[in-house]
């Protein structure tokens, strides 16, 4: 492509990325939330390594405190990152809580153990350069009213920001908004989740413009979507919903300049206007345990879910009512889905993992045809983070530290496999050269 064109397109694109996630023309630069500045997991403007290990391309890494599975946000020369610090300050005896039949304190309930510590609630802030922690808040101090799902954390919703505020749910501990030097400005208190099984929360807010959005959906009756005012915390609106409990993230999708909300789960996917809290329409065919985030073309969301089932649906913008069965639909696919990753979507390239297996699919987002699926990748036993894309490649980050990057295309070809010591759950986060990788115990910068 021409030089003078490139620079004609630049423009263009950083203001479709804006739009598309409802922030500053400059947040295509950067990693600003959950999935990425499109939040569909692609970095327009990344340039991140094809390879690296724990001696080769890594330009910090440092040690978290707590434990997490948070991806860190990036912006400008910050990282930021929530970590769950356990105190070691123990209780004898935990009261049963309005979220529903939390018993004492050292007792399992559905198979999750009822908390029984005292845990601080992070917000961390590192320098992009160094790694250097700048500021360390304590959010919250509390001992946690229900347990999580083993490979779950109580730090596991990844925070958003625009560059101007950072903010932060910890789920059941609260929603917190401090500015980037750390001051706190707000922070809103919600009923306590009572999760399936005790599996714990993980949705992450949304961000668009001035509105902040997040919903609760447990097995109580206290479901919700809610709107906030970034800059006061005042709740805008608030939706009841019904439906067991979710763990994706909203999708907040802008279609003919009119924002809506898109929510993944269970019983119905479900749009909402995002100035009135409106529902505009809804969709059934998922699956039980709807965890992937939702992404979107500039007029089709792509909803997956993979437990007990298999459901993909390409569904048309532009509808409102109950969709399904209807022309809306643009196509469905019923194999092959994920239970935990959330799919890429790059450049009409639709990638989804198998269950949390070691298993790629790539579609033709427009059409739904198959250009490969269910190609095994070699030493990928488990994932849990979400695809990646920057520069014309898709990085798949598996369970045990190895990160295998592909050619992004309607072909699989592998061009590095790359191997760290650390566990690794979190999705990867890219911004200009760098690539970061929240492990179970380090935070790595992997740079040229």
């Amino acid at each position: 492509m021409r030089p003078l064109l490139i620079l004609t397109l630049i423009p263009l694109f950083l203001a479709r990325a804006a739009n598309a996630a409802g922030q500053p023309a400059d947040a295509g630069q950067f990693w600003p939330q959950w999935r990425g500045p499109l939040a569909s997991g692609a970095a327009p403007f990344a340039d991140p390594p094809t390879t690296w290990n724990e001696t080769n391309h890594i330009r910090w890494k440092v040690k978290l405190p707590g434990e997490g599975i948070a991806t860190p946000v990036i912006w400008g020369d910050r990282v930021f990152v929530l970590t769950a610090i356990p105190t070691g300050r123990k209780i004898e005896s935990q009261p049963a809580t309005t979220n529903a039949g939390a018993g004492n304190s050292g007792q399992v309930q559905n198979g999750q153990k009822t908390p029984d510590e005292v845990y601080q609630f992070v917000v961390l802030c590192c320098d992009r350069k160094t790694g250097r922690t700048l500021w360390q808040k304590i959010a919250h101090e509390q001992v946690p009213s229900e347990g999580h799902h083993p490979d779950n954390s109580y730090a596991s919703a990844s925070p958003v920001t625009d560059g101007k505020y950072v903010i932060a749910s910890f789920g059941s501990r609260g929603l917190y908004c401090y500015d980037l030097e750390g001051h706190l400005k707000w922070w809103k208190d919600f009923i306590p989740a009572r999760t399936r099984m005790g599996f714990g929360e993980a949705s992450s807010p949304a961000l668009y413009g001035s509105t902040v959005v997040l919903y609760q959906d447990d097995e109580t009756d206290n479901d919700f979507i809610a709107a906030l005012d970034e800059s006061t915390g005042k709740i805008l609106w608030r939706t009841p919903r019904k439906e067991p409990t979710g763990w994706s993230t909203p999708l907040i999708v802008e279609y003919q300049g009119k924002p809506q909300v898109v929510v993944n789960a269970t019983t119905n996917v479900c749009s909402y206007d995002l100035s009135t809290g409106q529902e505009i329409w809804s969709c059934s065919g998922q699956t039980a345990n709807a965890i992937p985030s939702p992404v979107a073309s500039a007029d089709t969301v792509y909803v997956t879910s993979g437990f007990q089932g298999n459901a993909l649906y390409a569904i048309a913008l532009g509808h409102a009512g109950q969709l399904e069965g209807t022309d809306a639909i643009r196509w469905t696919h019923n194999k092959n889905t994920p239970y935990v990753p959330s799919p890429l979507l790059v450049d009409n390239l639709l990638y989804t993992i198998t269950l949390n297996n070691g298993v790629l699919s790539c579609f033709d987002a427009g059409t739904g045809a198959a250009h490969f699926e269910g190609e095994h990748l070699e030493g990928v036993a488990g994932i849990y983070a979400s695809p990646v894309a920057a520069h014309g490649r898709v990085y798949v980050l598996a369970r045990n530290g190895l990160c295998l990057v592909l050619q992004q295309g309607p072909k699989l070809e592998i061009l590095a496999r790359n191997k760290l010591d650390d566990k690794t759950d979190a999705s990867i986060a890219l911004a200009g050269k760098d690539l970061f990788i929240r492990g179970h115990q380090y935070l790595y910068c992997i740079g040229e």
